[in-house]
């Protein structure tokens, strides 16, 4: 059985004092639970006092972005040897506002995960469709090609160390989320592609969770499905009380 993966990708919340706090309540509430992992996702500037604040803990921290360059002139950005450097471990990929917002696209993302690997952080990769495309009846032809394009090139040795996280983008933000039933459905697609490029083994073995206002009251039903291996969580991520029921659900 896979061990469950709970992420929480704070975006851009928080002050300095408010990270270390929200890091330092999480470690306290969650000291006793070993059965599954833990990720914090806190922005670029809080990365090394969070890393600091959950260290000693089984709890561990990852960068919500990275740049495919090792390094070099590029104003703004991070490398995932900086990152690395600062004690991340992990680092989301293609997540859907970076997809959005700033227009990266699959091949670019690609070069990201080659990074992240390269640097040996743990990369999860984000997935998913839009309303329109789900209403169409092309949500798994999009995720499909999304995930084919994202780990184009890519051996069983590399996806042993990736994690996918389906979250339709219909539901993230939105107080909507994808039944229990349509998230398991999506991910034994998912599960289906890796398996037809890297093996049934690898794909036995890779960890899928959804992401897409996960919530406490949401959480239990969610990862009671087979295909769903945990939660990539956004806000309820900002609350220790909130962010701890998810992780124990």
């Amino acid at each position: 059985m896979r061990r469950l993966l709970l992420a929480g990708n704070w975006k851009m919340h928080l002050d300095l004092r408010g990270a270390i706090q929200l890091a330092a309540g999480l470690r306290r509430e969650l000291a006793d639970v070993a059965d599954r992992d833990v990720v914090l996702f806190p922005p670029f500037p809080f990365l090394a006092d969070v890393a600091d604040a959950v260290e000693g803990s089984s709890i561990e921290v990852g960068a919500q972005n990275l740049h495919p360059e090792p390094q070099g002139a590029f104003t703004g950005e991070v490398s995932g040897a900086i990152l690395a450097s600062v004690g991340c471990r992990w680092a989301i990929v293609g997540h859907s506002e970076r997809r959005d917002l700033f227009g990266e696209k699959d091949a670019f993302l690609n070069k990201k995960l080659r990074a992240a690997l390269a640097a040996g952080l743990k990369p999860i990769l984000c997935v998913g469709e839009h309303l329109e495309e789900r209403d169409a009846g092309r949500a798994e032809s999009v995720v499909a090609e999304q995930v084919r394009g994202c780990l184009d090139g890519f051996g069983a040795e590399d996806m042993e160390r990736v994690t996918i996280a389906y979250e339709p983008v219909w539901a993230i933000g939105t107080g909507r989320t994808a039944t229990p039933q349509q998230a398991n459905e999506m991910h034994g697609v998912v599960r289906a592609l890796i398996g037809e490029r890297f093996g049934s083994g690898v794909a036995s073995a890779t960890r899928i969770l959804y992401g897409g206002s996960v919530k406490p009251s949401n959480a239990k039903a969610l990862l009671a499905e087979q295909e769903i291996d945990g939660a990539l969580v956004g806000g309820a991520s900002l609350k220790v009380e909130d962010f701890v029921q998810i992780v124990r659900a």
